[in-house]
């Protein structure tokens, strides 16, 4: 960091969670309508509009994109009020468009912060295996070992016994022969067509339901899922683990290590970092969005920070005067966004 920069220096999660809220009524708005695209860029719009207000000079590392393919809130894009802390910025405005587009469950708005620099770069990663624990059981996995292996010694760490585990997993044909392990190995599995943060979020998290995650996911996923995790105390490895042709061919040219290990302070390189996520469909960890015509608008929140290891849950009641159309930014300045 230069000599000019400012570490973060209070929670800064507390304001990130304004900005998640913003996102997450703006796209429930969509809540089964089938169109995806529409909802997910209802939250760029708000999510992009709160930013600005946040006291920071931050730079997207974990975007929707690059730039010629995402107008806003792409990779490298500055954002914040352009005062206070250096910080890399991570965001998922709508982490499940399809579980939004088709009314399922767990669809939520992700964002997280750190010191800049701190946050890994995918590069040419998309995919990345990942294996999520709560803190009880965060020095015995390794990701080089076996399901069966970790599972045993995660079911020890816990005082349980492997039959009595349940594992947060992908529905996706690349993980046939791993859920055929894990079955054999006497876990029980519960599979999400999307929504691997979410996960995450479970797996470090005790009395969730979830006592693991494991199974292949997207890199940038991985990167906001290990701030949180993080900040929750919680355990987590990776490794790349390319699908697609043109990344594998891309990781092999620069000579990436496949084989290297993703620990926890690898992917994210500070003692601090904060994390926000707001519900947007209903769900067994958050609450979704409700639309009230006379409490106003609900929302149900997670914040951490890792310094501190402060965790909170936020319901919010939003009296908003009138339906805020954060694509319009005269509407937005004109109104403020004192009501968010």
């Amino acid at each position: 960091m230069s000599n000019n920069s400012i570490k973060p220096d209070r929670n800064l999660a507390m304001e990130m969670v304004r900005v998640t809220e913003a996102a997450a009524i703006s796209a429930a708005r969509y809540m089964g309508t089938g169109d995806k695209e529409a909802g997910d860029q209802a939250a760029v719009d708000a999510m992009r509009a709160v930013l600005d207000t946040v006291d920071i000079r931050g730079t997207v590392v974990i975007g929707e994109g690059e730039k010629d393919e995402a107008p806003m809130l792409y990779n490298g894009e500055q954002v914040g009020s352009g005062q206070g802390a250096e910080v890399d910025v991570a965001v998922d405005p709508v982490e499940g468009t399809n579980l939004l587009a088709l009314g399922r469950p767990n669809s939520i708005a992700v964002m997280a912060m750190a010191e800049k620099g701190s946050m890994w770069n995918p590069g040419d990663s998309f995919y990345m295996n990942k294996l999520v624990v709560d803190r009880r059981a965060k020095d015995v996995i390794d990701i080089t070992q076996s399901p069966t292996a970790n599972l045993q010694a995660i079911a020890r760490a816990l005082e349980r016994k492997v039959q009595d585990l349940t594992v947060f997993m992908l529905d996706k044909p690349r993980h046939r022969e791993l859920m055929a392990e894990i079955r054999a190995a006497g876990a029980r599995i519960t599979l999400h067509t999307d929504g691997d943060v979410m996960g995450a979020l479970m797996a470090a998290i005790p009395g969730t339901g979830v006592d693991v995650l494991m199974g292949i996911g997207g890199t940038p996923e991985g990167v906001i899922s290990a701030v949180a995790v993080k900040a929750l105390g919680g355990g987590m490895q990776g490794m790349r683990a390319p699908q697609l042709p043109e990344e594998i061919a891309r990781l092999k040219e620069n000579n990436v290590d496949l084989s290297e290990v993703l620990t926890l302070d690898k992917l994210i390189n500070a003692e601090d970092g904060f994390f926000a996520a707001t519900g947007i469909t209903e769900g067994s960890f958050l609450e979704g969005v409700h639309f009230d015509r006379t409490q106003g608008v609900t929302t149900h929140s997670i914040v951490a920070r890792a310094l501190t290891g402060s965790v909170r849950y936020i319901k919010g009641i939003h009296q908003l005067k009138r339906p805020m159309d954060f694509a319009n930014r005269d509407q937005v300045d004109k109104l403020g966004l004192e009501n968010i």
